[in-house]
């Protein structure tokens, strides 16, 4: 499906949007983006396009000499991993998936739980040391907030919200380990610091912004390149967080399946991030709030709820999206209207056949609190290919 409309009142590029299935608040933000002086060529919306904070989650932005640290967003490298096992869906019942989500849930600290002192992998943080005591060298009370935290321990931790642990089966009954997490309690951190600080400089200089979420840190200036290394760092321990949770769910399944093996590639992919790439004959910088990178021929991974079916799909380089696509189904109600919507009978339905929590605690993570996944999808069959259907048999919610 191409392009379902294009906005192009009062804005300095055109905001191009890959669904009808629009709010007007989302649109509003569209606009606000576009209105920026150094957004490049045109901002792309996903169909999974939903209201953020000061940009919307599902969109694509592409500058030239700045970048908006609230775009990225708070949870700065949150993203995806998948990979197939040479199991089938067949090789656990219902009493031993339980049995293996506590397993799981032995090794994975959820929520606000994090690592014991002795569970640390040391080992996978050292690469982050260094590289992290030079950016607290430009402020040494940025981690302050982390008051009963510690970065080291919460490396190999799920978290909670819409982050997840699943098992699910493709087309063909083969079982795939599937996680959604990202940098943790250190990334948030970093990014409020950044966001706090794009703000303050933005009122110094008496910027006038649509919306002072909006506020951006300038290319060329210390501040952005301080914001670069921090995001980077971010982006590198989201990536190894999931790749460590990865060798917790392989211990786990071999303690019910000793033979347990991975097979094929591992997908591993951020949905909340920036970087540094070439578009429309211009090395710019690409702001991916709640989408993929889909250029040709990349794999990539694309959760529905939990309740829902995911896709391993493969981009089709499509310039007009920048190279991306959608990052999910996409919520069309808050945490909070789903929680007055929904009871606990309605979760039990709507996750019938998979083995996961089905309490008020996870309420707000209801499937109908989501946009249609298969829409979605059909909506950007010009932005990737689907390689492989998912459908999850466990999923581990923090």
């Amino acid at each position: 499906m191409p392009i379902a409309q294009t906005l192009t009142e009062n804005s300095s590029v055109p905001v191009k949007i890959w669904t009808r299935d629009i709010d007007l608040k989302s649109i509003d933000q569209l606009k606000n983006v576009a209105r920026l002086p150094f957004v490049f060529h045109h901002v792309a919306a996903m169909p999974d396009v939903h209201a953020g904070m000061g940009a919307t989650i599902g969109s694509v932005i592409a500058t030239k000499g700045a970048v908006i640290p609230a775009a990225v967003g708070v949870d700065i490298g949150c993203g995806m991993l998948a990979v197939r096992t040479n199991l089938t869906k067949h090789t656990f019942n219902e009493r031993k998936l339980q049995h293996l989500m506590q397993e799981i849930l032995s090794r994975v600290p959820v929520g606000f739980a994090q690592r014991s002192k002795e569970n640390t992998r040391w080992e996978a943080c050292e690469p982050f040391e260094e590289p992290l005591k030079e950016i607290l060298s430009h402020e040494p009370t940025m981690l302050d907030p982390m008051v009963k935290s510690e970065w080291h321990a919460q490396l190999g931790t799920l978290g909670g919200g819409n982050h997840f642990i699943e098992l699910t089966a493709d087309e063909e009954e083969r079982l795939w380990i599937m996680l959604h997490l990202g940098s943790r309690g250190i990334g948030n951190i970093m990014a409020s610091f950044f966001i706090a600080r794009a703000k303050t400089l933005a009122k110094e200089n008496g910027e006038e912004l649509p919306d002072i979420n909006l506020a951006s840190l300038k290319e060329g200036t210390e501040d952005f390149d301080w914001y670069m290394k921090a995001a980077h760092w971010a982006q590198d321990y989201a990536m190894a967080n999931r790749q460590i949770i990865l060798e917790d769910v392989l211990e786990a399944l071999r303690v019910l399946k000793p033979s347990t093996e991975l097979e094929g590639e591992i997908v591993n992919c951020h949905h909340n991030y920036v970087a540094k790439e070439e578009h429309f004959g211009e090395t710019i910088w690409v702001t991916r709030k709640g989408a993929i990178r889909a250029g040709l021929g990349e794999r990539g991974i694309i959760p529905g709820s939990m309740g829902a079916c995911s896709y391993i799909v493969e981009g089709l380089g499509n310039e007009e999206s920048f190279c991306s696509s959608s990052h999910g189904a996409g919520r069309k109600m808050s945490r909070t209207e789903a929680k007055k919507r929904f009871s606990v009978n309605d979760l039990k339905a709507q996750t019938k056949g998979v083995v996961c929590r089905k309490d008020a605690g996870v309420l707000d993570e209801i499937p109908k609190a989501y946009k249609s996944i298969e829409a979605v999808m059909a909506q950007q069959s010009d932005l990737t290919k689907t390689i492989h259907e998912l459908k999850q048999i466990l999923c581990i919610k923090g």
